[in-house]
C-alpha cells in the first residue's frame, strides 16, 4: 500500500516536535491522496512545477512557498497575473504541495545546515552546531581557496566575497539561507573569533560593512556570500535522499533550479 500525502507529512514533522506557529502547511492537494511519486525542491518555481509533473510525481515537498513571500502572501497578490496563472496551473495539475521549512530547520542538527555541511564534506571539522549556525575548523586555507572549493562542491558558478582573499583562515561560521544579517553573523566574527563567515544572504549594509570596517581597523575578517538557494538546496537534496531510503518503492526526485541571478 502506498503512503498518503498526510502520512508522509506526519513522518516529516514528527522528529521536530510540535510548533505553535509555522509557515509549514499542505498548500495544495488533499491529505488522503496516495503518493505515486515525490519531488523535492528548494523553491517551487514554475519550471520545478512542470518538471514535477513530467516525472510523474504527485507530491512536491518544497522549502519555500510558491508565491514570492515568506508568509502566505496570497492576499496581496490575488490580482497579479503571474500569481493567478501559477495558482491555476497548480490547481489544474492536481499536485499536492507541502511546504517544509520551519520543521526542517528545527531538526537537530538543522536539516538545512546538515545538508550544507555534508555537501561541503566538512562533517569531520564541525566544532559546534548552534540553533542558527554551525562552527567548523578546517585545515588552513585562503579565503580564495575556500571560495573556489565551495563553488566546486556546491556546483555554483560564482560567490561574492569581502576581505583579503589571500588571508589564511581556519575557524569558519556557516549560516544558511537568510541568516547572514548582523545579529547572527557579527557576534561570530567579534566574540567567537571566527575568521570567515559563509552565508546564504543578508542585508548588505550589516555584516558586509562590519567586515569592511573590521579590516580597515586591522582586525582581519572575511565573508563569502553563497546565495540563499545555493546555501539551502543541499539540505533539500539531503531530504530527498532520506525520503528515497524511507520509501524505496516510490520514485523520489530532487529538482535543482538554475541560479536566479546572472553575472553580466
Amino acid at each position: 500500500m502506498r503512503p498518503t500525502v498526510q502520512s508522509v507529512i506526519d513522518a516529516l514533522i514528527e522528529p521536530a516536535g510540535g510548533l505553535e506557529r509555522t509557515v509549514d502547511a499542505l498548500l495544495f492537494g488533499k491529505p488522503q491522496t496516495e503518493v505515486t511519486g515525490i519531488a523535492v525542491s528548494f523553491m517551487p518555481t514554475q519550471r520545478v512545477l512542470e518538471q514535477t509533473i513530467e516525472r510523474g510525481a504527485n507530491l512536491l515537498i518544497t522549502h519555500e512557498g510558491p508565491f514570492f513571500s515568506h508568509q502566505d502572501g496570497t492576499g496581496l497578490r490575488m490580482a497579479d497575473s503571474v500569481f493567478k496563472a501559477k495558482k491555476r496551473f497548480i490547481e489544474e495539475s492536481g499536485l499536492a504541495i507541502f511546504r517544509f521549512h520551519d520543521y526542517w530547520h528545527r531538526y537537530r542538527p538543522d536539516g538545512i545546515m546538515e545538508g550544507l555541511i555534508h555537501a561541503l564534506g566538512w562533517e569531520p571539522y564541525v566544532l559546534e552546531h548552534r540553533e542558527a549556525a554551525a562552527i567548523v575548523r578546517i585545515p588552513a586555507a585562503s579565503v580564495r581557496e575556500v571560495a573556489e572549493y565551495a563553488k566546486r562542491r556546491l556546483g555554483i558558478p560564482y560567490v561574492r566575497a569581502i576581505g583579503d582573499l589571500d588571508m589564511k583562515c581556519k575557524k569558519l561560521g556557516l549560516l544558511a539561507g537568510y541568516r547572514g544579517g548582523g545579529d547572527l553573523s557579527i557576534p561570530l566574527l567579534g566574540q567567537e573569533d571566527v575568521d570567515l563567515i559563509l552565508c546564504g544572504e543578508g542585508p548588505e549594509w550589516e555584516t558586509p560593512e562590519y567586515v569592511r570596517d573590521s579590516n580597515r581597523l586591522g582586525n582581519r575578517k572575511a565573508l563569502i556570500v553563497l546565495g540563499h538557494a545555493e546555501s539551502e538546496e543541499p539540505g533539500m537534496k539531503l531530504l530527498a535522499d532520506r525520503l528515497q531510503t524511507k520509501y524505496p518503492g516510490i520514485p523520489v526526485h530532487f529538482l535543482k533550479e538554475e541560479p536566479v541571478f546572472r553575472v553580466i
